[in-house]
């Protein structure tokens, strides 16, 4: 610590900045990679009514604290020798904080492109085109199979007639959904 206490008192503030903020730093860093608390940085750290707002990533956050902080930490660190005025090397390092802010709202916003929903939803069946799988008997008199592609993904569903008896291998449109996962079909 004489070290520090030895430093000019901005450049002392500038370490005093960075060390905590570096140490949160690798702590997030390491429990993001173990999966631990992943949301974090995506909710405020405090209460308020922000459900208006359709953004991915709240501006109070302790993650966007810590990513501010060591912008302006390290470039105060960094730049104190280069830069002569004490006035504009706080501007720059500020600055440089609220572009680590942005930077880490560009890369959540880039991530959360990657999401995509692949739940199956029965209901997104009707219209499309299926194969009898399995014999299909008439007038609703028992279920069948059928084979189905739903957004890339061939699902085997069970599946009523409402007309004649239909054969495997033939093709034919789903029309209905009956008790939410049986499908009613009918010859193409």
């Amino acid at each position: 610590m004489d070290y520090l206490n030895a430093l000019d008192p901005l450049l002392r503030t500038f370490w005093y900045v960075a060390i905590p903020a570096s140490l949160i730093f690798a702590v997030q860093t390491i429990m993001t990679f173990i999966g631990a608390n992943s949301n974090e940085g995506l909710e405020a750290d405090f209460d308020g009514n922000l459900d208006s707002a359709d953004a991915p990533f709240q501006l109070f956050s302790l993650r966007n604290l810590i990513n501010f902080l060591l912008g302006f930490s390290w470039t105060g660190i960094s730049f104190f020798s280069t830069i002569q005025n004490k006035n504009l090397l706080i501007a720059f390092s500020l600055l440089i904080g609220v572009a680590f802010v942005y930077l880490f709202w560009m890369i959540i916003k880039q991530v959360q492109k990657l999401a995509e929903n692949n739940s199956f939803n029965f209901m997104e069946t009707i219209s499309l085109t299926a194969e009898v799988y399995m014999n299909i008997p008439s007038n609703g008199g028992g279920k069948g199979k059928v084979l189905v592609s739903v957004k890339g993904s061939v699902h085997e569903l069970d599946a009523i007639s409402t007309g004649e008896k239909i054969e495997a291998g033939t093709l034919v449109k789903i029309t209905d959904i009956k008790n939410k996962n049986i499908l009613v079909v009918q010859p193409l």
